[in-house]
């Protein structure tokens, strides 16, 4: 039989039997995992050593804040964030640079972009320091310091070995149908995100004319 034109001369190599590859051709295309259970014995392992090296610490390191992610694809979900911010430290009262020694991340980059997330972030703080042990660094009466915890209660302490110190709190994404409310269909976002435009775009003006006028009545 002829062909058209000058082609390829077909020469398929059929190394396949039913849409798979025989055993002969495709051990190339195998990756073998015959170490899998070593390897999961060497993490426990290694998170136990981890652990016991940090000890009476708690085995995650820092306590961290629970942030959004960005994007919109992504920001209805919680994750752990780098650090807490300046505001969120001075909201529940930690001095930035005791954070630091006693297991809190401080992230001086970040910005809280809304007041839930500040309070989410300081209740979180504030849960921390309720359950917070400070062993006194040295041994006898002299190496206690102030705002350690008393040798009584640091008897037969567990160490925490949680992967977020805290766990992530859950956000319900249900909302349960129900009637909409008079005060609901009264108000209007619209006209809330309008006035709060004029009233930013117009707050110079005002202050100017305010200072203008205090200064009038001074004279």
């Amino acid at each position: 039989m002829g062909h058209a034109g000058n082609n390829v001369i077909p020469n398929v190599h059929f190394r396949k039997v039913n849409g798979c590859q025989t055993g002969r051709h495709n051990r190339v295309f195998m990756r073998t995992w015959l170490d899998q259970a070593g390897r999961k014995k060497r993490r426990a392992n290694n998170r136990k050593a981890k652990a016991a090296k940090l000890f009476p610490r708690p085995a995650a390191g820092n306590l961290r804040p629970v942030v959004h992610p960005p994007t919109q694809r992504y920001n209805m979900k919680l994750r752990l964030g780098k650090g807490f911010t300046l505001a969120e430290l001075k909201e529940a009262k930690i001095p930035k640079k005791q954070a630091k020694t006693i297991g809190i991340a401080v992230d001086h980059r970040r910005r809280n972009r809304c007041t839930e997330s500040l309070q989410a972030n300081v209740q979180r703080l504030k849960l921390y320091m309720s359950k917070l042990l400070i062993f006194p660094k040295k041994s006898g009466k002299k190496g206690v310091k102030k705002g350690d915890t008393p040798r009584s209660e640091l008897q037969n302490v567990a160490q925490n070995t949680l992967r977020e110190i805290i766990p992530v709190p859950k956000p319900d994404l249900r909302i349960k149908a129900r009637a909409i409310t008079k005060e609901e269909k009264e108000k209007s976002a619209y006209k809330t995100l309008k006035k709060a435009r004029t009233d930013k775009k117009y707050l110079g003006a005002k202050l100017k004319k305010a200072k203008a006028a205090s200064g009038k009545a001074e004279e």
